[in-house]
């Protein structure tokens, strides 16, 4: 069977009521090249912040095991 191309099924008045309901091109705002810049250094920013998180909240979990250990052995050898 030979492929027929197919006919688009929207008609310029309902182009025109979507355009109507969703508003016009013109009104959904551009983005600048300075605009994508600067949120590529504030996502960089934010994941150096998400690991220096990380890793304080990790050394934060060994130094209460390190002091959990010392206050056990100090008590043990205390009494």
């Amino acid at each position: 069977m030979a492929s027929v191309p197919r006919r688009s099924t929207s008609s310029k008045p309902n182009t025109v009521a979507c355009t109507a309901r969703q508003g016009s091109r013109s009104d959904v705002p551009r983005v600048d090249v300075s605009d994508t810049h600067r949120l590529k250094s504030l996502d960089d920013e934010n994941a150096k912040l998400k690991r220096l998180l990380a890793d304080t909240m990790l050394d934060n979990v060994v130094l209460k095991d390190l002091l959990e250990k010392n206050l056990r052995h100090l008590i043990c050898d205390g009494l």
